[in-house]
């Protein structure tokens, strides 16, 4: 705990985060198609990144895959202003669902957030010090689809060198107000993945791929 400075709280800054992003999107008229700004967006999504490492080894593939995508929207955040925008020039390029592109490391990105959600619903409904059930069931659920056997094969090994509950708290320096730090994270990403849902849908670009 000692490298950690007193008041870093990473668990609470992603949580503020997100609720950030879905009052700006609870606070958009009806009447206006919701803007997400780009910058905001992946600034808040920078902040999750810590939770991925805390897990360590059975999530190192996440980690490296959401850093390098977010990585990507901060800096495409210099020159683009929102997600619409960005995602409305992939497609007048024709390059969606190609490596590399701003939509498809969107995709991903929301995915990683998705992850961490299930990840919170399930540490909070769970009883006991382990994360292998909570860590388990968020990654069959979001990920393991998506992987080859291989990813899943080292997936499923690394769970047994997941942290307990209790040492994942000491890495994230969090106490008491834990709980409630994860439920606010859920409750505002919800929000957001909907949101990021519905900007794919309605371009019919799908979002299982």
């Amino acid at each position: 705990m000692a490298n950690h400075a007193a008041e870093e709280k990473p668990l609470r800054k992603m949580a503020e985060a997100f609720k950030d992003l879905a009052n700006t999107l609870n606070s958009q008229t009806l009447d206006e198609a919701a803007k997400m700004e780009v910058a905001p967006f992946s600034h808040a999504c920078t902040l999750v990144s810590p939770l991925f490492r805390c897990l360590g080894i059975a999530f190192k593939f996440a980690e490296l895959d959401y850093v390098a995508k977010v990585g990507d929207l901060a800096e495409a955040s210099k020159s683009i202003t929102t997600l619409h925008t960005m995602m409305d020039q992939d497609i007048q390029a024709n390059c969606v669902r190609k490596a590399g592109s701003h939509t498809r490391n969107l995709l991903r990105v929301k995915r990683g957030l998705d992850m961490v959600k299930v990840l919170f619903e399930e540490i909070i409904a769970a009883e006991g010090n382990s994360l292998k059930d909570p860590a388990s069931k968020a990654y069959t659920q979001v990920f393991a689809p998506y992987h080859g056997w291989a990813i899943r094969k080292a997936v499923s090994a690394g769970m047994y060198a997941l942290p307990t509950r209790q040492q994942l708290m000491i890495k994230l320096n969090e106490d008491v107000s834990a709980r409630t730090q994860m439920q606010n994270y859920v409750a505002s990403c919800e929000t957001v993945i909907s949101y990021i849902d519905k900007l794919f849908t309605s371009r019919d670009l799908g979002i299982d791929w």
